[in-house]
């Protein structure tokens, strides 16, 4: 039977049973650890994949395309900000004090590697330079976002070490992708000729990140620690704030005239803030029983920038599949 052209594809009805079923049957205690577990070992074989396939001149690429990571950098740290400053007339009164002081707190933050780099490479876009732009919006974000919640918030900055977070990078990301790097001597062949089936580590990944996020929140008492006009006041603001990102990096990418593979990773690692990297931070940065008020904006966000890049990842994969043939 040929396939309703309104149904979505089979990826996105995934991502919606994922949400559905992490909303009534969330991982909790030992099972949420083991599914941690299991994230984490698929983004650490996705890396290692990435590694494998990417031939050593492509990263070096990646590495000097430095007016995509200029641009990348500035939609994080100066964009983000800048929008969440110009939007607190419109705000501030839509979801209250407390939750906009969270929303200036969730445009202060690095952008997320993971699924910056996963739906990247389901969108076929620029994967080197989305690496190298994804971890090192993560390793800047260490020191980058106290000093901007500072400039924001005027919150006070703790003392606290950073080699919990560079070892954590180094450990999830960069080990693996090395090691990948060192076995695409023996297994860069086979990776090559399977790559078809290999787009499946990258959605699978996506499907394990939002479980486990997604579970987590609703563990947490997402929807009952807000009144119901507020938390939907929040969900608009955070639509909108992410609506304004994608076009404003898309226009950014087209105006500097970077081709389709730049502009795709300028897209998806310019717009998004890291959840993984922003709980902890909160923990540091911010005391008392505020905490779960300034993280709610950050959950949210996370949700829906998932949600919606995965549906823009599955539509650039079949346009970006006619560019590829036509470029030498």
């Amino acid at each position: 039977m040929a396939r309703p052209r309104l149904l979505p594809d089979n990826f996105t009805l995934s991502l919606l049973a994922v949400v559905i079923l992490a909303s009534f049957l969330p991982a909790q205690g030992q099972t949420a650890v083991a599914f941690g577990w299991i994230t984490n070992l698929a983004i650490g074989l996705l890396f290692f994949l990435h590694g494998a396939k990417l031939s050593s001149s492509a990263i070096i690429s990646g590495m000097t395309h430095w007016r995509l990571h200029l641009l990348v950098f500035s939609c994080t740290f100066i964009m983000f900000p800048l929008l969440g400053l110009a939007l607190k007339p419109i705000l501030s009164p839509l979801v209250g004090t407390e939750l906009y002081l969270g929303i200036l707190f969730l445009c202060a933050l690095p952008a997320t590697v993971q699924s910056a780099i996963a739906f990247t490479s389901l969108a076929r876009g620029n994967i080197p330079a989305a690496v190298c732009s994804a971890a090192t919006s993560s390793l800047l974000g260490i020191f980058l976002t106290p000093l901007l919640v500072m400039l924001l918030m005027g919150a006070q900055v703790q003392e606290s070490s950073t080699m919990d977070a560079i070892s954590k990078i180094v450990v999830q990301l960069l080990l693996p992708f090395i090691a990948g790097q060192i076995a695409r001597h023996w297994i860069g062949g086979w990776v090559t000729r399977n790559k078809a089936w290999l787009k499946y580590v990258d959605q699978g990944s996506i499907l394990l990140v939002v479980y486990s996020a997604f579970s987590n929140a609703v563990v947490e008492g997402i929807w009952q620690q807000v009144p119901l006009p507020q938390l939907a006041g929040l969900v608009v603001a955070c639509c909108v704030l992410l609506a304004l990102a994608l076009v404003i990096t898309d226009f950014a990418g087209r105006r500097l005239g970077f081709n389709t593979a730049d502009r795709i990773t300028i897209l998806f690692a310019g717009s998004k803030k890291s959840l993984a990297t922003g709980v902890p931070m909160a923990q540091v940065l911010f005391t008392g029983g505020t905490i779960g008020m300034l993280i709610l904006p950050l959950m949210l966000f996370h949700q829906i920038q998932l949600m919606v890049c995965a549906v823009l990842a599955q539509r650039y994969a079949d346009r970006a599949e006619e560019t590829v043939a036509v470029v030498p």
